[in-house]
Formats: C-alpha cells, sequence, structure tokens
C-alpha cells in the first residue's frame, strides 16, 4: 500500500505516519509526507497513492482543492481535520472517513481498519459520485445510476435519464465503492439490480441482459450463474 500524508503540523504529520505505519506494517512500500497543498498537488501529480491522509486547513489553504482535482483518481481518502462542520461535504466527495481532531489511536485505527476492508471486499458505499466537468463538481446520486460500462482509461456512468458521464476511477474501483446491488455482469460491465428487467438466452449459448431502460448488455460465460443466482 502507497499513502500520502498531506498535514502542516508536523508533530500531527509525524504521528499518523506512526499509527499507519503500526497499523499495515508489512502491506505498506511506501509512505510520504506533504506540508503544503502545492507540495501535495504535485506529488499526487507524478506518483501513484492507495490512500490520502488529509487535512482541511493547510497554512490557510482549502483541502478540498486537493479532492476537486483529483475527485476521480482510484486512490481512499481519510480526512483528519478539526473542521468536523465539512464532514457532510466530505462524504459528498466519496471520502472513506472523517476523523476528527484531536483524535487516538482507536478512532485513526478504525479508519484504517475501513482501508483495509475495502481493499478486499465491497462493503464500503458511496451516495455519490463527484465528476468534474467543465470546471465544476457535478454530483451523481447513486440511485439515478443505471449501469456502469469500462471505456478504456475512463468509466461511462449511464443514467437513468439516458446520459452519461465520464469517470477516471476503475470499473474495479467503483465496484469497491458501490453498493452491493451493483452487479458485475462482464468485465467491462456493472449494472444496478434494480435495472434489470431479464436475462436472455441467445443462439450459441450467448446470455445477454435486458435493462428496464431498453438496453441490452453483454453477460460474460463465467458470470452467468451467480448472476441467474441472484436474480431469482
Amino acid at each position: 500500500m502507497r499513502i500520502l500524508i498531506i498535514e502542516d503540523e508536523s508533530r500531527i504529520a509525524t504521528r499518523i505516519e506512526r499509527m499507519a505505519m503500526l497499523f499495515f506494517g508489512n502491506k505498506l512500500s511506501a509512505i510520504h509526507r506533504c506540508d503544503a497543498l502545492a507540495d501535495g498537488l504535485l506529488y499526487l501529480e507524478h506518483h501513484q497513492v492507495d490512500l490520502l491522509l488529509l487535512d482541511l486547513n493547510l497554512n490557510g489553504e482549502d483541502g478540498f482543492d486537493v479532492l476537486e482535482n483529483f475527485v476521480s483518481r482510484s486512490f481512499h481518502t481519510i480526512i483528519i481535520s478539526a473542521y468536523t462542520h465539512l464532514a457532510i461535504k466530505a462524504f459528498e466527495y466519496g471520502v472513506l472517513d472523517f476523523v476528527p481532531k484531536p483524535f487516538d489511536e482507536q478512532r485513526i485505527n478504525q479508519a484504517f481498519l475501513r482501508m483495509a476492508t475495502v481493499q478486499n471486499t465491497a462493503t464500503t458505499a458511496m451516495s455519490y459520485l463527484s465528476v468534474k466537468k467543465g470546471g465544476s463538481m457535478l454530483l451523481i446520486d447513486i440511485k439515478e445510476l443505471c449501469y456502469v460500462k469500462g471505456a478504456g482509461i475512463y468509466t461511462e456512468l449511464h443514467l437513468l435519464n439516458g446520459k452519461y458521464e465520464l469517470h477516471d476511477k476503475s470499473l474495479e474501483k467503483l465496484q469497491q465503492l458501490l453498493p452491493i446491488s451493483f452487479q458485475r455482469i462482464h468485465k467491462s460491465y456493472l449494472v444496478a439490480t434494480p435495472c434489470i428487467e431479464k436475462i436472455m438466452v441467445n443462439s450459441g449459448s450467448k446470455y445477454t441482459l435486458l435493462l428496464k431502460t431498453g438496453e441490452v448488455l453483454p453477460i460474460g460465460r463465467s458470470r452467468y450463474k451467480e448472476l441467474k443466482s441472484k436474480l431469482i
């Protein structure tokens, strides 16, 4: 696991780093600290991380700038901040957890446990997905999402109204974050179960999925039995 800490107070950053090293142990491959917003943004431009530990007040600069610039990057974020009134806004960006300052080891370990869990299961589900569009943030309600299609380095978020938005989290990452009602039907598709009309059997033992929107999607051979069992 690769961790980036963006925290302007050296004492707190050192404490967070120590706790992360104790919790993740040999699963931790890299940990880096930045004490300024600009340094953190630059680091994220040139390095891949799995977990961002972010303060919201960085010498008077707004930590939300990081989330706005990298809203669709495939890392998870835990906010560590005294600004608890911003927790709802933070969760709208899809952060894993919001740890209030001052914090103790038990509370931050609880946040780290969420990270460890989400890497292995799909138990952490978002209510919204954030898409950066035209210089502003677009929040998509998960209830409006019908299916997700892998599209090269992007994913397409197909909505119930027939529109779609591009998102650059991978299909695998979105599968971890979306509710368990989203089923992987194919290597390139995730579908919301309420959108499914029926499974269709075609010639050559090929299977497709008819959605309530009228769209038809392919079902991978290896996914058919599992999908059928969940729909019965």
